[in-house]
């Protein structure tokens, strides 16, 4: 078996526990911040693929899509579940500001390395700093969704 198939075995045991781990008060909003990111991923990610900005030479469901199934509907959402979770409400906007671009940085660089050394994914007309700005902007995105929707769930 392939190196990219050992990886995405341990994304998904790693993903999966990391899961355990988010709290039984925070669940509803772990999986409004999964469902959505999985909402913006797919379109996004459908775009860019049909673009050609980037491609996922091993992947699996390879006969049905051509975006990575596994990081746009599985990593990436549960570590927007993850950054909702846990999301510094009640410090400075200066450490709210430090935790997007903590893990901005941290997933980008993530995929900087799997670009580099394996198959799984490959810049076209892409780079990392693109990477890191709209991971950046759709936990944005994200997180304004889930205030909006728990305070219209709270009236």
């Amino acid at each position: 078996m392939r190196i990219e198939w050992w990886i995405l075995l341990s994304v998904y045991v790693v993903t999966t526990g990391i899961l355990f781990f988010i709290p039984k008060n925070k669940i509803r909003l772990a999986a409004v911040a999964f469902l959505f990111k999985q909402v913006i991923t797919f379109l996004v990610g459908l775009l860019v693929v049909e673009l050609g900005l980037i491609e996922y030479p091993i992947r699996s469901f390879a006969s049905i899509n051509r975006t990575s199934f596994d990081y746009e509907f599985y990593f990436f959402p549960v570590m927007c579940a993850v950054f909702n979770v846990w999301y510094p409400n009640h410090r400075s906007p200066l450490i709210q500001l430090v935790y997007y671009i903590v893990f901005s940085t941290v997933l980008t660089i993530g995929e900087v390395i799997l670009e580099n050394y394996t198959e799984l994914i490959h810049y076209i007309h892409w780079d990392w700093y693109i990477s890191w700005i709209t991971i950046f902007i759709s936990f944005f995105i994200v997180r304004r969704f889930c205030i909006w929707f728990f305070s219209k769930a709270g009236n």
